[in-house]
This record gives structure tokens, sequence and C-alpha cells, in this order.
């Protein structure tokens, strides 16, 4: 077994949005593929002290954790991608670093000395990701061997600069050998001459050298894959070995990219400069990823389903949305198209704006196959919601409703209404949020059937506003049945129409919990109704036959157990480390 904790720490060069995420991601799927167990810390340079108050068109959605914390996208990938579930001390920002440091200072923990970013914040950037590194983040409470630390932004930004010093001296106290950098770099390839540049990825690297972390792995993303040439000129000019030189081209999936990196020898590597005592050939869990990524390939049949949102223009804003529609897709073996559709355009003032957008919207709506509505926030695009709603309810359009807090507080009729917990007077942290337990109320309910007949779930939250149980009778006499409450039976949870192929309303957020090889229920249901196949589906008791999803098992669930199984055997007898 390892002694140390061993680190990894993911920086960034020449552009942000370069994939350090998916990079961070894979990287730990790939050792934890080996049998280690593995988690992750994202940083965020940035002030705030959360991602909660961002707009969705300045950082992407906000993903919500199980303990209510409100942070990056990008810990959707990790909890995705390593199937673990992180607190939001695994989001590190400048606001909660200098938040923490100030309130050392007015207690006067410092006892009377100058309060500087070296010593104290560099020092409690390190204590931080220390503690948080032995949090454990599987289901088993086992500590985690690797953390794998990916540090937002680009190197040279200037609110990164406390981060660079804090891992400079952090190389240092855990020691060269449970310590390494990996560097990604774009590689522009100029369509004038289509000719891979190094120059950015050779100014990035000596940037990062003269701030004192040397990197270990340099990661060149590019269109498509590294030259020979190129590869030895990076090698030459960044100090580093041919084989520390990976190339992360653009491929036809994310799943592929763990296989990407195994194939460049990064397990060896890692295992050679951590000193890892573990097989380098990482075993099934990779399996899995391939087999994936080549049925993914290999898709025919295709389904659309229309998005209406707020939020269209910029995809990051509905990241797990689209990832949970993807899983689900995958699993019955279809190809998946997303229709955007601005849910403003929609509405009749649109008709007289700009007839165009109103006809378009309209058309991409009424051509889906199916209809998701996810959440939002203000009053903007509501009634173009709503109408997208009543054409799904009447044309019997599978549809599925993810939580929407958009409403006028001065109504008549208040069929939404505001929390009591809510404060309005304070922004961040203020929402019903994490993770909440869902009673079924009814035996016969699509939902509880998708999610294995079980009496609760437990999904993540997050909204303002509720459901006014004063109406909840006025409704169900309308064929509209609340079949799931929270523990209290005073929230409605869930709701499905009668006399419909599939009409759901969530007030979670179901896609947060949403993985590859076990898509989410609800949106499982939205794309088995969307093919026709959710009668079918449910007469089964549930299950994909082999033939329409993995291969070899009879549902995604039995998939991951079987996994799970084999991997704790493998460990048990000592093959997998």
């Amino acid at each position: 077994m390892i002694g140390s904790m061993k680190y990894i720490l993911v920086t960034g060069g020449v552009i942000s949005g370069i994939g350090k995420g998916i990079i961070a991601s894979s990287v730990g799927t790939i050792l934890k593929s080996c049998g280690l167990h593995v988690t992750a810390i994202k940083i965020d340079p940035y002030i705030n002290i959360d991602a909660g108050t961002f707009s969705p068109y300045e950082h992407g959605e906000v993903f919500v954790l199980d303990d209510g914390g409100e942070v990056d996208l990008d810990l959707g990938n990790y909890e995705r991608f390593l199937d673990i579930r992180l607190t939001k001390d695994n989001n590190l920002t400048t606001g909660k670093i200098y938040q923490s440091v100030i309130n050392k200072e007015r207690r006067g923990d410092y006892l009377g000395k100058t309060v500087q970013v070296v010593p104290h914040i560099t020092d409690a950037i390190q204590e931080w990701v220390m503690r948080q590194a032995k949090v454990s983040v599987d289901d088993d409470d086992v500590e985690p061997q690797v953390c794998v630390i990916e540090l937002g932004g680009t190197v040279g930004d200037i609110e990164s600069m406390p981060f660079i010093e804090a891992f400079r001296q952090f190389q240092f106290k855990v020691k060269r050998e449970n310590f390494c950098n990996i560097h990604v770099s774009l590689v522009p390839q100029p369509s004038a001459t289509g000719e891979q540049k190094t120059k950015p990825t050779q100014n990035s690297v000596r940037g990062l050298r003269g701030l004192g972390l040397s990197p270990d792995l340099v990661m060149c993303r590019c269109s498509t894959p590294l030259h020979n040439s190129v590869k030895e000129k990076i090698s030459m000019f960044c100090h580093v070995e041919p084989e520390q030189v990976i190339c992360v081209h653009d491929v036809s999936s994310i799943y592929r990219v763990p296989l990407l990196l195994e194939d460049q020898g990064v397990v060896g590597y890692f295992c050679r400069r951590l000193n890892l005592p573990i097989e380098t050939k990482p075993r099934r869990m990779l399996a899995k990823w391939k087999e994936m990524s080549d049925r993914s390939d290999r898709l025919l049949e295709q389904r659309s389903i229309a998005l209406v949102g707020k939020y269209t223009k910029f995809s990051d804003s509905y990241a797990s949305v689209i990832k949970a529609l993807e899983h689900s897709a995958l699993a019955i073996s279809h190809k998946l198209e997303v229709k955007y559709v601005d849910s403003a355009d929609l509405e009749a003032g649109r008709l007289q704006e700009e007839p165009v957008k109103y006809h378009e919207a309209w058309q991409k709506l009424c051509s889906a196959d199916g209809i998701l509505v996810p959440g939002g926030f203000g009053v903007r695009g509501t009634e173009g919601k709503i109408q997208a709603i009543s054409w799904a309810r009447k044309q019997k359009k599978p549809f599925l409703d993810a939580n929407s807090t958009e409403f006028d507080p001065e109504t008549k009729y208040p069929v939404v209404i505001d929390m009591p917990e809510h404060n309005p007077g304070q922004m961040g942290g203020t929402m019903r949020l994490g993770k909440r337990r869902t009673i079924f109320k009814t035996q016969n309910s699509i939902l509880r059937k998708l999610y294995g007949d079980v009496d609760y779930v437990e999904e993540r939250h997050r909204h303002r506003f509720e459901v006014n149980p004063e109406l909840k009778q006025h409704f169900e006499e309308k064929g509209f049945r609340f079949v799931g409450q929270d523990v209290e039976g005073e929230r409605m949870e869930v709701i499905e129409l009668d006399d419909h192929p599939y009409f759901v309303g969530v007030q979670y957020h179901p896609e947060f919990t949403s993985r590859p090889i076990k898509p989410s229920p609800p949106y499982l249901g939205l794309l088995l109704a969307a093919a026709g196949r959710l009668p079918g589906y449910l007469q089964k008791g549930c299950r994909l036959s082999p033939r329409e999803t993995y291969s070899g098992s009879s549902s995604p669930d039995l998939e991951m157990a079987d996994f799970k199984t084999t991997l704790r055997n493998e460990l048990v007898n000592g093959l997998a480390l």
C-alpha cells in the first residue's frame, strides 16, 4: 500500500477553458482503474466565496453537492468520471482562503503578527489541501491515496500567484516523490499553414518554471495528433523527456480521454515518478470506458430532445443536464441530438418583434422527440417555458421538468410560493440546497418504478420556491398527481400527469447524480419515452435486454455492481495492488 498521500497538480497555460477539468478527471480515472482511492480538489482563484451567485453565462452551470455546496462545474466532471461524492471544501477559492485567514486574525490567532500573503495565505492554502485530501469520497469511507488538484485559470494570472507560490513551497514540504505537476498547454495549428506551433507552450512552461514549478508532464491540447518533430521540440525547450510530452488531441467523445492518456504510458510514468506500487495496466474499469466510447461511435439511431431554457447560447450553462441526457441515450443505444430553444423565443411578443426566430423556435420544439425544461432564475422566458410545457401536455409529447423557479410574487393565485427559509436580503447559500429525501406516496408512480420501486430517493436540491401545498387537491382532481413529497409531507417533490406517455416534473436536480454507467432515472425515462420504449421497459421490471444496452448485462445498475464486486475481489486477493 502507499505510505504518503500523492499529490498531482494540474496547471494550465496559454488560454483558459483548455480542458484541464477533463484531463484532471481522466488522470484520476486511470489511477482509480489501477485500484487506487482517488480524490480531487478544484481551485478557483476568484474572490467569490463560491459559485452560487454566478450568472450561467459567466462560468457555466452551478454544480450542487450532497452537502449543499454550490461549486464549479468541473467538480461535476470529477464526480461523473470517478464515481465519487465530493464536499464543498473540495472547491477552494481565494474568497474562502482570505475569509478563513481574516477570521483567524480577528480571533487573535496570529498573536499580533503582520498577516501577509507569505506565509499566512500560502500556509492556509497548503493546510486546506492537506486536510481535504484525507476526506473520504467513496462509499466505503476509505481515506484517499491520491489527490488530483486542478488550479483554475492560466499560469501568469495575477489571482493565481498565491496558489502557485503555495505549491512551490508545498513540493518541498511533502517531498518530491509525493508531488508532481501536469501542465496543460495549447498547441495551435493556424489554418493558413497547418503547422503545429510550439512557441505558446514554450513560453508558458518558461513562465511556470520561473515561478518555481517544473512540469513533470506537458499535456498538449491540439486539434490533430502531435508530429514527432513537434514533440521533440517541446521536449528540448521545456526541459522534459519526449515521453513526458503527452498529446491530447480532439477525440470523438470525452470518454476516450482516459484511454488516450493510458495509451501514452501515463500510468507507467506515475508509477515510477510517484513510486506507486500498482499493477501498471488499468483493469476492468477502463475496459468499460472503451466499451462506452466504441458504442458511442457506432450508434446509428437518433433521438432529439428540445432543451427549453434561458441560457441556451452557452451550452456549459446546462453541462450536467446534457451529460445526463447523453448517459441515458447511450444506455438505450441511441445518439442524442439536443435542440436548444430559447424559451423567450416561444412567446407571443417574439412573434411581433422577430417572427423568424419565433417560428424557428416552435419548429425545433414541435420536431423534437421529447422536451426538457431545466431550472432557471428570474422572470424572463417563463411564459415561453409554460407554453412549451402546455404543448407537451396536449400533444402527449414526453416531457421532463427538472426544477423551475421563476414567478410573479404579487400574483393573486400563488401556485408557487416562497419557502420559509429563503432570506431575500442575502444572495449566497439561502436556497434549499443539497441532498434531501423524497418519499413516494403511491405505488403506481412511473418515476418510482424507474428508480427501482423504492420507497424513497435522495437527490440534490437547489431552489427558493415550492408548489403551494394548499392547491394539491385542486391539481389532483385534474389528474395531476403529486407522487413524491418531502419527509414532512409538506413539500411537493414529484408530479406526474395521468393519461400521458411521460409527463414528469421534479423539484430536485436529478442530473447532478447521473453517471455514465448509471444514468439518472428521470432522464432515462424521458429518453425511453422519446424512443417509444418506456412501456416495454416498465413491463420487463425496468430492465434493458443485453442486446439493447451494455453488453453482457441486463442494466447499467447491474453493470456497475458487477464491476465493484470484481474490483473488491481483486483487492481482497491482492491482484489490484
